[in-house]
């Protein structure tokens, strides 16, 4: 198989026994658990033991569509050094799955800090050079994300007993959060501030007692500050001082309003209700923010050889 040249590797340390770590990677039940990539594995019959376990994968994509896939695996459990390795190769015949044919490994390293658990792999792809473009420029670092987010979800599993569904549930509630925030701030700098000012906007500020003619380079600064805010929530994703910063913004931003311009807040669509929402996602955000999977604590590349 000529794969992309682009193989995928994830290594994670993992502070767990190496025979717990093959079976919660090595058990269908338990692999579909952890690994963001796979709905459902399911072990193919075989009617010798010592041939390769063929198995059955799918995934689901919502809105009732799923890709569905086979393979066969061969595990080794009693190399020399005292690793172990499992090999695989996989493949669909589903038109749409973007995935042809692949191959690759998990390799289970023990040290005295724990095993370290590495995979690589590869595939071929569909659709010619469309597909190939794709895979190159979005479906294959999404693919890395997903395999590193999943080992550091079976780390948390491992070492630490959090089960993998109530993690999901955790990440899910924190990136709704999150994202509530950034559209958020960055809709309130861009449309009544940068594109504006709207009425409102100037009124307020000038109600803090703001000279005239500061007014609107004070709506300017206040808009890119809150943009730079919406970006900060995006890029500093599993740190928590951008939500803390909007939960004191919300505190903050009410109380001087009703000191400022009280008149504001019996409006229709006033600052309390505003910022009730912010400080409401703020604390979602800061309460679920520990112990989250992080593919970023993964190594995405192979250590260098020593000559």
């Amino acid at each position: 198989m000529a794969g992309s040249g682009l193989s995928i590797y994830v290594e994670r340390l993992i502070r767990a026994p190496i025979d717990a770590l093959w079976t919660h990677t090595q058990d269908p039940a338990l692999h579909e658990r952890w690994d963001l990539r796979f709905s459902q594995i399911d072990y193919l019959p075989r009617s010798d033991p010592s041939e390769p376990q063929g198995f059955r994968y799918t995934t689901r994509l919502g809105f009732g569509v799923s890709v569905s896939g086979e393979g066969t695996t061969v595990g080794e459990r009693t190399l020399p050094d005292g690793s172990q390795t499992s090999a695989l190769r996989f493949g669909s015949d589903q038109a749409r799955s973007l995935i042809r044919e692949g191959r690759g490994y998990w390799k289970y390293i023990p040290t005295t800090a724990g095993v370290r658990f590495l995979t690589s792999y590869d595939y071929t792809t569909r659709y010619g050079v469309i597909g190939a473009l794709f895979d190159r420029l979005a479906f294959r670092p999404l693919m890395g994300w997903a395999t590193a987010w999943s080992f550091d979800r079976l780390r948390l599993w491992l070492e630490e007993g959090a089960d993998p569904a109530r993690v999901m549930r955790q990440a899910i509630a924190h990136g709704v959060a999150r994202i509530g925030l950034a559209a958020t701030f960055a809709y309130h700098g861009i449309v009544p501030k940068l594109l504006g000012p709207a009425p409102d906007e100037l009124a307020l500020l000038q109600n803090t007692g703001v000279p005239g003619a500061l007014v609107g380079p004070a709506i300017v600064a206040l808009g890119v500050a809150e943009v730079l805010l919406a970006i900060a929530l995006l890029v500093f994703w599993h740190q928590a001082w951008p939500a803390l910063v909007c939960l004191v913004f919300a505190v903050v931003a009410t109380v001087g309003v009703a000191i400022t311009s009280p008149g504001y807040l019996g409006a229709a669509f006033n600052p309390i209700t505003l910022n009730l929402g912010i400080g409401c996602l703020a604390a979602i955000d800061l309460l679920t923010i520990a112990g989250l999977p992080s593919a970023g604590r993964c190594r995405r590349r192979p250590e260098p050889e020593v000559p």
